[in-house]
């Protein structure tokens, strides 16, 4: 097992605590925030295992997970990608561990929060995948970046992470190229992860994570959705992500004007 840290020009000391205390870790210093998607990249250009995993830098693997996905891709020839269980600091499950793909009211509901309510209807709370059970392996649309374990010749096939996203929705991009070329992502909840939620973040998004979120958005409906739906609307899907994106501006001024 290689392990490779790519530092985006952090400035926190990081790559230099990675030195000393890790020798046996390959530091890769990037020329600068390169974001998720690259940094990513370059970390599998400078490897040769035969699966790749992803991991942010806000997780904590526990004793035994990796074995277990691992273990997932070994067996089952058919996986291309697995998740594992993501459970926030206090233990309750992160919701993000395993995901549909969005479809314009599944999004909608996601985000005005109507569909992460306990008691919504399927089709109000499909992006959580709410036909798999939080501790109920199998196969999802999609997993989260956090920590997803990932098949190298499959990858390589199909070119990385697409550097066109800085930040956010590019596991949900790989995702759905896997899926397209029939291969199947894995939900894998015996294997437990620590995710801290916007670890690296911080509580409010800052104006470019933002509108790096939004535009994720936009990238994904407008690779994957746009070309088979009539353009008025597209029209309705694009205005809605810039509605939102204006409103997430605005209360994330308000909250660190309050000290929120």
């Amino acid at each position: 097992m290689t392990v490779t840290v790519v530092d985006n020009a952090s400035g926190d000391g990081t790559p230099e605590m990675v030195e000393r205390e890790f020798p046996a870790v390959e530091l890769i210093r990037a020329p600068g925030n390169v974001g998720f998607s690259a940094a990513n990249n370059i970390a599998i250009r400078y490897t040769s295992n035969a699966y790749v995993l992803a991991l942010n830098p806000d997780t904590r693997v526990t004793e035994g997970a990796l074995e277990r996905v691992c273990a997932v891709l070994d067996e089952r020839k058919k996986v291309g990608i697995a998740g594992a269980k993501l459970v926030r600091e206090d233990g309750t499950f992160d919701h993000a561990a395993k995901r549909s793909f969005p479809t314009p009211l599944g999004a909608l509901a996601h985000f005005t929060g109507i569909g992460r309510r306990d008691d919504a209807d399927a089709r109000l709370a499909q992006y959580r995948a709410p036909e798999r059970g939080d501790d109920e392996p199998g196969s999802v649309e999609a997993v989260n970046g956090a920590f997803m374990l990932i098949r190298r010749s499959v990858l390589e096939e199909l070119g990385g992470f697409d550097e066109g996203y800085w930040m956010y929705m590019e596991d949900l991009d790989l995702c759905y190229r896997f899926d397209a070329e029939g291969w199947v992502t894995w939900y894998e909840p015996s294997a437990v992860v620590v995710h801290v939620k916007a670890g690296t973040s911080g509580p409010i998004r800052n104006a470019k994570l933002n509108r790096a979120f939004h535009y994720g958005m936009y990238r994904f409906y407008k690779k994957f959705y746009a070309p088979h739906r009539a353009p008025l609307v597209n029209g309705f899907v694009y205005l809605g992500i810039g509605l939102k994106l204006a409103v997430s501006l605005v209360r994330a001024t308000f909250a660190r004007a309050l000290g929120r």
